[in-house]
């Protein structure tokens, strides 16, 4: 069985050596091939230390170690589907696009039952490492191994230190000291994970590695329940379904709101719709309930958000059914985007398609919560 050794790594491209050193010491199996998932700045800080300075032919020579099959091609930058690399991922749509490219690497390399996966989390952000638990927990089989590599105080951040020298190599310390990096002492652990695999229908498996990891979270937090539950909060712009928070704009969410606030949450959508500037005041009043951009108030005919609190309607624009369709087609996205396909068609706002004027409903079945309370 051929075995892989996969990291996350951030600004200490020491847990690699470490992590090796540990597994030599410790009599485990050593990987045949490494890889690398990184951020583009944490890779030239990876590439420095080890290959330009050298530290990671050291350790091979040092210990006389079998080859191991890594090099600057072995490093994977975290990129978004558009090949963008991520930089620093300090932003927070960098932590869905360091999700998804986790969990999608992690279900490549488990498709192969003659691979035996060793994935560390001792680098990178505590967020990388918590993906990667959780692409293994999800894809990890039997022989699948997550571990964690320790060092003792006095070595953990010293730059310099790469691993525990097999001769005396004496190194500056954090108070500048000189500390012998021969005398160090390094701890691999192995972290028990439940393996959740086989506990999770093949084709949600099969779907998941094409999916987004919130996409994943979705499909699974709802593969048993009977009800789907959707909440709402007006104060944060959100739609919170299966685990998966979905940020939206004012201008989306209150459409959603003011089709369930409809008799059965329905509405037609034909010449006597556009002629009732009662749908207008029902748009607006759901509007009115979060921080909205000041352009859809005059979209109503309205200047601002203080002349419809004024009920100063008497300029008040009817609501015209492209606004609508074109209000549900930016919501409709960014369901999509998040969910998987099922989960989305039971929440999504419906239309029977007719020309002349479309009905458009969302389900009765499905149970929504907004701002704490059952619409």
């Amino acid at each position: 069985m051929k075995n892989i050794l996969i990291a996350v790594t951030g600004a200490s491209p020491q847990v690699l050596t470490e992590t090796i050193y540990a597994l030599h010491t410790q009599g485990k199996p050593m990987p045949e091939v490494v890889y690398v998932i990184t951020t583009e700045n944490s890779k030239q800080t990876l590439k420095e230390g080890l290959f330009v300075q050298g530290y990671w032919d050291k350790l091979m020579t040092d210990y006389q170690l079998p080859p191991i099959a890594f090099n600057s091609d072995h490093i994977w930058v975290i990129t978004d589907d558009n090949g963008n690399a991520l930089v620093d991922a300090k932003g927070v749509d960098d932590q869905s696009i360091m999700a998804d490219f986790i969990t999608r690497k992690v279900a490549l390399l488990t498709q192969d039952n003659e691979v035996a996966i060793h994935a560390s989390i001792a680098g990178g952000r505590k967020t990388m490492a918590f993906y990667m638990g959780y692409a293994m927990s999800l894809y990890g089989r039997e022989q699948d191994v997550l571990s964690h590599v320790f060092v003792d105080d006095g070595f953990e951040f010293v730059c310099d230190f790469y691993y525990p020298t097999p001769v005396d190599c004496f190194i500056q310390g954090k108070q500048g000291e000189a500390i012998n990096a021969k005398e160090a002492t390094v701890t691999l652990a192995e972290i028990p994970f439940v393996r959740m695999r086989r506990q999770v229908d093949e084709c949600i498996i099969n779907q998941m590695e094409t999916h987004s990891f919130s996409k994943t979270v979705s499909a699974l937090n709802s593969a048993n329940n009977t009800q789907v539950r959707v909440s709402i909060s007006t104060k944060e712009k959100t739609v919170e379904v299966a685990g998966v928070k979905i940020p939206l704009t004012s201008k989306h969410l209150a459409i959603y709101l003011f089709f369930l606030s409809k008799d059965n949450r329905k509405a037609t959508l034909d010449r006597y719709f556009e002629e009732d500037k009662t749908q207008t005041t029902d748009y607006l009043g759901v509007l009115d309930k979060m921080k909205a951009d000041v352009r859809l108030y005059k979209t109503m005919g309205l200047e601002d958000e203080g002349q419809w609190r004024q009920k100063d309607h008497a300029e008040l624009a009817t609501l015209t059914k492209d606004f609508v369709r074109q209000s549900l087609n930016g919501l409709h996205k960014s369901l999509k985007d998040k969910l998987v396909p099922d989960l989305f068609e039971k929440i999504k706002v419906h239309s029977d398609g007719v020309k002349s004027g479309a009905t458009y409903q969302i389900s009765t079945e499905v149970l929504f919560i907004c701002d704490e309370v059952e619409l």
